[in-house]
């Protein structure tokens, strides 16, 4: 999993409450088990007319936010069903991290052990975010996850919380997988010790 330290990008604005997962990414996108290619997919259904042509009106198909590394969303933000292939859509499209004023659990902690960080703010600070991400291009955003900051293009900050575990694996990019491999040499030692007792 890549480490997420410091991030600096475009911030597209998606001001649509309640965006489930089935919005995220639609169920005929389910049929894989690869964690790629799912990026064409996201949003598909806003994206796309029914012929298939971009939909200009829709944020990520505006010129300024194609290549959007962060979207400040509407509250309750990936509630629905607990599809994983929601943050791997995220993620294979280039959207590293995701801020709104609540996030549903399992998306939570689906999107952390793909690497995508959620934020959460209060309502007043998500309006000035979604004012400093409908600059566009002009105007970036930068997440310092260390720090715990996000930093605006005018200068200003914002403090987040976060809970200590999770940031630790996002910084080191660790996913379950690699947080169990933290511990490989005590894990050798411990099969070793099984085996050398079962010949004994």
């Amino acid at each position: 999993m890549e480490k997420f330290t410091v991030l600096e990008g475009v911030a597209a604005p998606l001001r649509i409450v309640n965006v489930d997962t089935d919005r995220i990414i639609p169920k005929q996108y389910l049929k894989t088990i690869k964690r790629t290619g799912l990026g064409k997919g996201l949003f598909s259904e806003m994206r796309y007319s029914d012929d298939g042509s971009e939909n200009p009106d829709f944020v990520l198909n505006q010129p300024a936010y194609r290549n959007a590394k962060i979207l400040v969303a509407g509250d309750n933000f990936g509630c629905g069903s607990s599809r994983e292939h929601a943050p791997w859509a995220l993620a294979d499209f280039g959207i590293r991290c995701v801020i709104s004023t609540s996030f549903a659990d399992i998306f939570y902690n689906n999107s952390a052990k793909n690497g995508i960080l959620l934020i959460t703010v209060k309502p007043e600070d998500l309006e000035k975010l979604f004012d400093d991400a409908g600059r566009g291009a002009n105007a970036t955003l930068t997440i310092d996850l260390e720090r715990q900051e996000i930093r605006g293009p005018d200068g200003g900050t914002l403090h987040f919380d976060i809970e200590p575990g999770r940031k630790h694996n996002l910084l080191n990019g660790l996913d379950d997988i690699g947080l169990t491999l933290e511990n490989e040499g005590a894990i050798d030692a411990y099969e070793a010790k099984l085996a050398a007792r079962a010949w004994a």
